[in-house]
């Protein structure tokens, strides 16, 4: 573990747990054609448009020769600046899972306890539902290598371990800890997403009982015995 939207109210655990929960987004039926000036095109300027893309028109629908369209260069011109669809890939979950791990450290900071549990939560539901194709971009699993190498991912865990930490909490506490905010937050919004919850009550009051929910179960955290 390594989370601006109208909708929203206001992880080192093991190697995928740093990686900030899977929604595969619903997508048009065409893709935006609109076009990006091709000079200076770099490896960034790609990864970034990916980004955009996914946003736009799901992340399955982000392919070389959709973003080589995009620029209006032939599919090859890419392979100067990215390896192939999985380096690109890896790159874009690198870049979303910086950005939602700057907004939930901007969220914490300066908190302890349930008020940064609550800050967290609602930072990465907020970046979720705001940037769909981003938010599933995290959720690709990272090279283990290059996940130990990344300060990226080294920050993500950092800022979700402190969170916990101000919990009591240490691994192998912390790994199963990361895990329950993952599975928890991930399910919500991936179910919100897709506008499956059907019930009238308002989506973000079960939100908030679900934040309350997590700050009493890490209060009584069930610890191994002989700790």
């Amino acid at each position: 573990m390594p989370l601006r939207p109208t909708r929203a109210d206001p992880a080192t655990p093991g190697r995928s747990e740093r990686q900030a929960l899977d929604v595969v987004p619903r997508t048009p039926s065409v893709l935006p054609e609109a076009r990006i000036p091709r000079a200076g095109l770099t490896a960034d300027r790609l990864v970034a448009a990916a980004a955009d893309l996914a946003d736009e028109a799901g992340y399955d629908n982000v392919t070389l020769s959709a973003l080589a369209r995009r620029f209006g260069v032939k599919d090859a011109s890419l392979y100067a600046h990215v390896r192939g669809l999985g380096d690109l890939r890896t790159r874009m979950a690198l870049l979303a899972g910086g950005e939602m791990t700057d907004r939930i450290a901007a969220a914490v900071a300066g908190r302890t306890g349930k008020e940064a549990l609550a800050a967290f939560a609602g930072a990465y539901r907020e970046y979720a539902l705001a940037h769909p194709g981003r938010y599933a971009a995290t959720r690709i699993r990272i090279d283990q290598d290059l996940a130990a190498a990344s300060p990226v991912m080294r920050r993500t865990a950092d800022v979700v371990h402190g969170v916990l930490r101000a919990y009591g909490l240490e691994e192998p506490d912390l790994t199963d800890a990361v895990r329950l905010l993952r599975s928890t937050f991930h399910g919500f919004c991936a179910l919100e997403s897709t506008g499956a919850f059907g019930a009238p009550r308002e989506v973000g009051t079960s939100w908030n009982k679900a934040v309350d929910a997590l700050h009493v179960a890490l209060v009584n955290w069930p610890r191994e015995q002989g700790r």
